[in-house]
C-alpha cells in the first residue's frame, strides 16, 4: 500500500507504449525516486500486467488510432470496477480538446503533453498517487465503521434475545423457577416451523417470541396459577385471562419479533375445532404461529413434571396428541410433529 509519505513504493504502469518519450520518461520518473517502474508494449499484454502487476497508477498512451487507446481505457475500467480507484494518466502527443473530452468519458484521470516537462510528470503522478492513497485510506476507515456498525447491530440483537428471554422467563418463573419450559417451547416450536415448510427466518421468529406466551402469567393470583388439580368454573375463568393480559402487555411495540409474541400470547390456547379461548377462533382463523406454539406448549407441559402433576411419557403424549388431532389441534401440525418425533427416534 502507498502513502503519502512514501510514493517511491507506488508501481507505475506505462501501457502500450513503444517510442523513445518512455526511455525519457523512465528517467524523470527514476531521479523522483520511483524504483518499480513496469511496461506493456503490446495492447494484448494489458490484462495480464494488471493482475501481475496491480499498479498504483497507469500511463496509457493515446495512440493514433484513437480506439485502441480507448480499448485500453475500458480494459482498466473494466478490471478496477467501481469500488477502487486507480487513476490513470492520458500520454498525448499534441493537445487535443476532442481527444481530451473522449478519454475524461472513458475515465482518465489527468493528462501529460509531450514533450515532457520533468517537474510536470513528478506533479501530476504525485497528485494522483495521494488521491489514490486518500481513496485507500478512506476505503479502510468504511470498511472498519462498518465493521463495527455489524458488530454492534449483532450485539443489540443478542441484547434484544437475552431480554426477550428473560420476559419469557419472568412469565413462566412463578410456577416454573428455571424457566426451561419457555426456552423448550421456543426451541420444539422452531423444529416443527420448519418441519410444516416455514423459512428459516420465519421459524426464527417463532422461536424467539414463543417464550413469551405466557407472559400473562404474571397477572393471575398465585392461588389460581399454582392450583394442584382442576379449576373450579370460576377460576378457570380467571386463569383464561393469561392470554388477554399477556396481549396487552405486548401491544403497541413497533418491533416484528414482539407483535409476533403478542399473536402467539393471545392465541396460542385457541382450538382447531373453536372451542378454546379468549375468542373461539377455529381452523385457520387461529394464526399459525399460534397453532405450532399451542402443540409445542402441550407436548413440552405434559412430558415434564410440575408441582401440580407428573410427568407423563413420550409415547402417552403422543397417543393424546393425535387423539386431539382435528380437535385441539390442526391435523397438518399434528402430523408434521408425529413425523419429526419419529425420525427422532
Amino acid at each position: 500500500m502507498i502513502t503519502t509519505n512514501h510514493f517511491s513504493q507506488a508501481k507505475i504502469l506505462i501501457a502500450c507504449g513503444q517510442d523513445y518519450n518512455d526511455a525519457l520518461l523512465e528517467r524523470i520518473l527514476s531521479r523522483a525516486g520511483y524504483t518499480r517502474i513496469h511496461y506493456t508494449t503490446h495492447d494484448s499484454d494489458l490484462e495480464w500486467m494488471l493482475s501481475e502487476v496491480e499498479p498504483d497508477i497507469v500511463l496509457v498512451h493515446m495512440h493514433k488510432r484513437e480506439m485502441d487507446s480507448l480499448q485500453a481505457l475500458a480494459l482498466i475500467r473494466e478490471h478496477t470496477g467501481d469500488n477502487a480507484f486507480l487513476p490513470v494518466l492520458m500520454l498525448m502527443e499534441e493537445p487535443s480538446p476532442t481527444l481530451r473530452q473522449h478519454g475524461l468519458q472513458a475515465g482518465v484521470n489527468d493528462f501529460l503533453i509531450k514533450p515532457y516537462d520533468r517537474m510536470e510528470v513528478v506533479l501530476r503522478i504525485n497528485n494522483l498517487l495521494k488521491t489514490r492513497s486518500y481513496h485507500i485510506q478512506l476505503k479502510l476507515q468504511n470498511s472498519s465503521l462498518e465493521e463495527r456498525v455489524r458488530e454492534r447491530t449483532e450485539d443489540l440483537k443478542k441484547a434484544k434475545r437475552e431480554t426477550l428471554k428473560l420476559l419469557g422467563r419472568i412469565g413462566e418463573y412463578r410456577d416454573d423457577m428455571t424457566g426451561s419450559h419457555t426456552q423448550r417451547v421456543g426451541k420444539l416450536a422452531r423444529r416443527l416451523a420448519e418441519k410444516i415448510g416455514l423459512s428459516h427466518d420465519h421459524a426464527d421468529m417463532i422461536a424467539i417470541a414463543a417464550p413469551l406466551h405466557d407472559i400473562g402469567k404474571i397477572g393471575i393470583a398465585d392461588t389460581i396459577l399454582l392450583k394442584p388439580g382442576r379449576f373450579e368454573a370460576h377460576e378457570f375463568e380467571q386463569m383464561k385471562e393469561h392470554t388477554v393480559i399477556g396481549a396487552r402487555m405486548l401491544e403497541g411495540s413497533s418491533f416484528t419479533v414482539l407483535k409476533l409474541a403478542q399473536i402467539i400470547a393471545r392465541s396460542h390456547h385457541e382450538k382447531w375445532d373453536g372451542s378454546g379461548y379468549p375468542e373461539g377462533l377455529s381452523g385457520k382463523q387461529i394464526p399459525i404461529e399460534a397453532r405450532i406454539v399451542a402443540l409445542a406448549d402441550f407436548y413440552d407441559a405434559l412430558t415434564h413434571e410440575r408441582p401440580y402433576k407428573k410427568a407423563w411419557s413420550t409415547e402417552e403424549t403422543l397417543v393424546e396428541i393425535l387423539r386431539q388431532r382435528g380437535k385441539h389441534f390442526d391435523p397438518d401440525v399434528v402430523d408434521a410433529f408425529i413425523i419429526m418425533m419419529t425420525e427422532e427416534t
